[in-house]
Parts: structure tokens; sequence; C-alpha cells
């Protein structure tokens, strides 16, 4: 052990339990009359067996056998020193020299018989986390994985709305992957995920239905509920949780960009037709042949029929006020 660190305190504790079984109803006690936390059949096995395996732990290295077992059922603690002095650890050292230089010529029993640990002059060969760790490790920042998570949603998104770019199709697919992988190593509440979700789809869809902001706002709020409580820190040794102020800077950047496409919608539909039937509205034609109130004329290089209301002559230009079927309804220009 290191000065000033600690070590006991092995009680099994119960972090969940199951749903719908009885609550104890008092203290219970082993066969030596002792009190033991446990109150349940199931945590009376998990703290026995607990006891027995640190109690073989200790007979077997040659450690402090009873006190391995008050580490369990009364959760003691020793400092460093005081473990020293109780026999239940070996050695207290400063730093890895330290340790190294205090273990030299100790025997130890393995399974190849007794052997004796030889430190001096040995070479040091350090491991660290390979390149698949270190990147979990980036990726896995509740922050990161929150980014990936939205750059993934709006890459898709946009590739939806402009297929056969493959750029932020691509993009967004392995930003999604990537945040979905880190949340692997996250306490994630998926009730919140979905949320998120949830907000970005109804921001999406006031876009595209007409009403008085109904679906935005309440797209906007489920979006901001789900990021606050997107991680759950209980599940957790640390705080874990996405930065409120990421989550306004989202929430304003989804909600800019459902307004955006809103007025990129708008602005097309003001547009004049370039294709279709509407497109023939408004065109200019040049007559071909007419009898009385009907006749051919030539509009974009096509020949139709045509109907109005005064009679015109070959050559005349006529223009385009209606469609009905193959017949369009002209009048003088």
């Amino acid at each position: 052990m290191a000065p000033g660190t600690n070590i006991g305190a092995a009680t099994p504790i119960d972090l969940g339990g199951l749903p719908g079984l009885p609550r104890p109803t008092g203290p219970q006690r082993d066969e030596k009359d002792k009190a033991i936390p446990a109150d349940t059949a199931a945590q009376r096995k998990t703290l026995n067996d607990t006891v027995a395996m640190l109690r073989s732990l200790a007979q077997l290295r040659g450690r402090n056998v009873e006190w391995a077992e008050k580490a369990v059922r009364d959760a003691a603690t020793l400092t460093a020193e005081d473990a020293l002095k109780e026999s239940v650890i070996d050695v207290v050292a400063l730093d890895l020299d330290d340790l190294l230089a205090k273990i030299d010529g100790r025997k130890i029993t393995i399974n190849a018989g007794e052997q004796t640990i030889t430190t001096t002059g040995a070479e040091r060969i350090m491991f660290g986390p390979d390149w698949r760790t270190r990147l979990l490790g980036v990726i896995s920042d509740p922050n990161v994985a929150f980014i990936l998570l939205l750059i993934g949603i709006y890459g898709i998104l946009f590739e939806f709305w402009n297929p056969g770019g493959l750029v932020a199709g691509v993009i967004g697919a392995v930003c999604l992957l990537l945040g979905l992988t880190a949340l692997t190593a996250l306490p994630v509440q998926y009730a919140a995920l979905g949320l998120i979700v949830l907000g970005i789809a109804l921001m999406i869809a006031e876009v595209f239905t007409p009403g008085l902001g109904i679906l935005g706002i309440g797209g906007l709020t489920a979006f901001v509920t789900g990021s606050l409580f997107l991680f759950d820190p209980a599940g957790a040794d640390i705080d874990i949780s996405v930065s409120l102020p990421l989550i306004i800077a989202s929430a304003a950047t989804t909600g800019a960009l459902a307004l955006f496409a809103l007025g990129a919608a708008v602005k097309a539909r003001s547009r004049p037709a370039l294709t279709g039937a509407e497109q023939m509205i408004g065109s200019v034609g040049e007559v071909v042949e007419w009898s009385g109130l009907q006749g051919r004329i030539r509009v974009h290089g096509e020949m139709w029929n045509a109907r109005a209301e005064l009679p015109f002559a070959p050559g005349d230009s006529v223009l385009v006020v209606q469609r009905e079927n193959l017949t369009l309804l002209v009048t003088s220009k």
C-alpha cells in the first residue's frame, strides 16, 4: 500500500434488489449471535460467501484471518501503517522504486513452488492503453458522446432531405455509431434518449405542418428535458451529465435549423413552377392552325390543342392561362 491510503470496508452492498420482494422487518444475526447487515437469504449468502473467500485467501497468504472477516462483517478499515502492523499487507511503499527495493529477495509460493523475487536491475516494461481504449476514453466523455449523437442524427436527416449526396449520410452514420458505442460505457437513461430523438422529430415536423408552433415548442421542451436527464448519476462513481451551455447551444442550433428549413420551404413555394402542368401557365405560344374558337398552338417546341373565347389566325402569339387535361386555354398576348 501507499502512505495515506486505506483498506477494508468489504461488506457487499445490494445496489438494486428485485421488485416485489418484501422488505426486512428487523436485524439478522448469525450462529455466533453477531449482528450482520444482511437482511434476506440472498444477502446472507453473499455475505458468508465473501467472508469465506477472504478468510481462505488470508490463510493461503499468511495474513490476518480475523481482520479479513471483520472487514466484511463490520466494514472495518485500516490505514496503510496499521495494515502493516496487523499483518494485513506486506509492504508500505512510497513509489514504484521504493516498492521494487522492498520486495527484492522476498520468497513467494506459486503453482511452480517457492520462488524468489529478484527486482534489482530488472527491466521495466510499461503497458499503456491501446488506441481503442484511448478512443473510447475520449468519446465516452458525456459532452463528446452527446455531440456525436446529434451530428449522427443531423447527418442522416440531411441525407434524407438531399438523397445522393452521401457525405452527410456517411458522416452521420459514423458519428451515430461512435455515439452509440460511447453510450455502452455510460449510465444512459434510454427514456431521456428517446425524448431527445422525439424532440428533434417534433421540431422537424413543425416545419412541414402548418400550425401555431405547438410541435416546435413541445419538441424544444422534450429535447432540453431529455438532454438534462440523459445520464443517470446514480449509475456511476462520479457525477456524469451534459454541460448546460452545450444543451442550450444544441437546442438553439436545432431550432435554427428547423427555422432555416421552414424559410427554404416558404421560399420554394413562392417560386414559379418549372416543371409539370403548372409550368405551362403563363407561357407564350404561337398559333399553328385555328378554326373558330379552337385550334393548335406550339408551346416550348410541343404541339398542343388550344381553346379560346376569341378567334386567332396562324402565326398569332397567345398566352396560356389554364390547362384542362391535354387542352390549353389561351388568350391574346
